[in-house]
């Protein structure tokens, strides 16, 4: 019977041999499937008088093929990959926006200033102040349609988180419930793998490393634990945390993920890394914040410059110019307050764009915390300790917090305070009537011309309104000059109106030129040469009349290449210029990085499959092994029942 025994055995050992092989190649285009290996065994041999006697063959198990490190190693990359790729995808929209020469602001930036040029070639065309106001609309357009697009973006990424956190969550699900069926098959297979089971999870956690990067932890009862973002728990067992949008503390616009476990939410966007939320959020804090508040600083730097020089022009019905570009500055700023703040009733204070040269394109947040009031630029997490506020305005970076002027600060409270974010959208025309487009300057100087001397005034400019126009404030201000107007000896001129006053000038060594301010009179400046004579006069007054007048108009275009932003090292198109820059400098970056992700990915996924995968050649040689083993087997059951009717024979006769 032993000899029966044995080869029963080796067919049952080889039928399990081909089934297992028959099983790989049926799977060997089955995602995530690992080729599996029946392991065998030898029957405990009975004890004879000579020695031990073999009873044959058995299958201790059959397992898969399986390396915790390379998978683990797909996962990681898995997760590299997607980010990346996520955040090309989305950056290359920004990208491409701002370099398009029909998109881009700049084209639209120099139509208008090249508009202005030809104004001051002709200040008094009245079609050439035309098409400044229509080059000037059409950048007011293209300021609105990029922050459309720009909001379109941030709709998109809302969007897009919202679905991958329900994909997230729907697989989270699919491995809860794996979870239960391998601890209880494995139990009832006495700790047998459950081999297509854990293949179906692994697969199962591999997708979500496509949306999250995730931690695993195999437990002593073949469960697997699931953590994200800083440890986090998803998946423990049969219970599962759940991921959810929730908009932000600050802005009701900016969707954040959170993870609820129980009855508690604990936001995670700050702890993700990897996978599709990590590249999406990302984007939205490199790119699209960015972007949004590079374009809006160059919005209120042009309409905030535009504005204090047209204010000094005068058009073309002598009155002094107003505003060219809706205001910003005060209008900009958003101010967001914390959802969870307990000031009772909520502070009240305003946020003002003080000076553009210092204006970052940062945001940043206020905080209170019972004794300091604290200002941290987000950008870098600088952060400024402040001394006045909230008694007394304050400046940061070129933003004045204003004093509080209702309400109080409670221990904890925040705001957020976006200084240019808005200010894009907010870009328009504040001109609609060519004939007041300000071209002229508002002054005008003269000689009297009685004058005997070779004297001369000229170069007259102001630096800001006060106590303009002169007609309001004094007339016309006349300088006369004298040997002794500062005293026996001391050579200068009388001032009659205006400030009043005397103004040193000595001609024998000043009279290749010398300027002069007054500085309560629109810090006019002028500049006197020559060699007046005694008795001369030299005349400033109101430019009432400046139809042909170009000055003003030759600052307004002058503006193009002044240095504005940045501390003052950069215009307004160079800050722009390092928008485009930078954006396209990351874009790159992503690109390149997206290659060498999908090497490494390519890479530790064909360890992977060298490693655990089918291979079909092996199996063909497995099955004609296995095809052999089990003909040899029946040919010692033949052997067997042979010589059982031999001796059967034997006997009878």
């Amino acid at each position: 019977m032993s000899i029966l025994d044995n080869g029963v055995s080796g067919l049952l050992a080889a039928r399990r041999g081909l089934t297992t092989a028959g099983h790989n190649i049926s799977n060997a285009n089955t995602p995530g499937f690992s080729r599996q290996r029946v392991d065998f065994g030898p029957r405990t041999p009975q004890a004879q008088g000579n020695g031990f006697v073999g009873k044959g063959v058995e299958v201790v198990g059959i397992r898969r093929v399986f390396d915790s490190f390379i998978t683990e190693q797909v996962r990681s990359s898995t997760s590299g990959s997607e980010q990346i790729q996520v955040f090309q995808e989305l950056s290359a929209q920004v990208d491409n926006l701002l370099a398009d020469p029909d998109g881009g602001l700049s084209p639209a930036l120099q139509d208008y200033f090249s508009s202005l040029q030809e104004l001051s070639s002709d200040p008094s065309s009245s079609a050439s102040r035309q098409v400044l106001l229509g080059n000037a609309e059409s950048l007011a357009q293209r300021f609105h349609s990029m922050a459309a697009r720009l909001g379109d973006l941030r709709t998109e990424t809302n969007e897009r988180l919202r679905s991958v956190v329900a994909e997230v969550n729907s697989i989270a699900q699919g491995i809860s419930d794996l979870n239960q069926q391998i601890v209880v098959s494995q139990g009832a297979a006495n700790g047998q793998p459950a081999n297509d089971l854990l293949d179906q999870r692994d697969e199962l956690v591999r997708q979500l490393s496509e949306r999250i990067n995730v931690r695993t932890l195999l437990q002593d009862d073949g469960s697997l634990n699931i953590s994200v973002g800083s440890g986090q728990p998803l998946v423990v067992g049969t219970s599962i945390g759940i991921l959810d949008v929730v908009r932000n503390a600050f802005d009701p616009g900016r969707e954040e993920v959170a993870l609820t476990t129980g009855t508690t939410s604990v936001p995670i966007s700050d702890f993700l890394t990897g996978g599709e939320l990590a590249g999406i959020l990302d984007f939205r804090d490199q790119i699209l914040n960015v972007t949004e508040n590079s374009i809006g600083r160059v919005a209120i730097g042009l309409a905030v410059e535009v504005n204090l020089q047209h204010r000094l022009g005068v058009d073309l019905n002598g009155v002094a110019g107003g505003d060219f570009f809706q205001p910003l500055d005060s209008s900009a700023p958003n101010v967001l307050a914390n959802q969870q703040n307990m000031g009772a009733p909520p502070p009240q204070f305003t946020a003002t764009v003080s000076d553009i040269a210092a204006l970052t394109t940062s945001d940043y947040q206020l905080d209170y915390d019972g004794t300091n009031y604290t200002l941290t630029r987000l950008s870098d997490n600088n952060v400024t300790t402040l001394t006045t506020f909230p008694g007394g305005a304050e400046t940061v970076d070129g933003i004045t917090l204003g004093a509080i002027t209702a309400g109080a600060f409670a221990p904890g409270d925040s705001f957020v305070i976006q200084p240019t974010r808005r200010a894009a959208r907010s870009f328009n025309l504040a001109v609609s009537d060519p004939r007041i487009i300000a071209a002229a300057a508002p002054l005008r100087t003269a000689v009297a011309i009685a004058n005997l001397g070779s004297g001369t005034i000229g170069g007259e400019s102001v630096a800001n309104t006060t106590n303009l126009p002169l007609s309001g404030s004094g007339g016309t201000i006349t300088l006369t000059f004298s040997p002794s107007a500062l005293g026996a000896g001391v050579p200068g001129f009388t001032v009659t109106n205006g400030p009043g006053g005397t103004l040193a000038y000595d001609p024998a060594t000043e009279s290749v030129g010398k300027s002069f301010t007054f500085a309560g009179y629109g810090g006019v400046s002028f500049n006197v040469s020559g060699v007046p004579q005694s008795g001369d006069s030299f005349t400033i007054g109101d430019n009432s009349n400046g139809v042909g007048d170009n000055r003003n108009a030759l600052l307004l275009a002058g503006i193009q290449n002044t240095n504005v932003l940045t501390g003052g090292s950069s215009s307004l198109e160079e800050g722009y210029g390092q928008l485009v820059t930078e954006v396209g400098t990351l874009t790159r970056q992503a690109e390149i990085s997206v290659a060498v992700q999908d090497t490494l990915l390519r890479q530790v996924t064909e360890r992977r499959e060298a490693s655990s995968g089918v291979n079909l050649d092996e199996e063909a040689a497995n099955l004609l092994r296995f095809q052999q083993a089990y003909q040899a087997s029946a040919q010692v059951i033949s052997t067997a029942n042979q010589l059982f009717s031999d001796l059967l024979n034997a006997v009878g006769r």
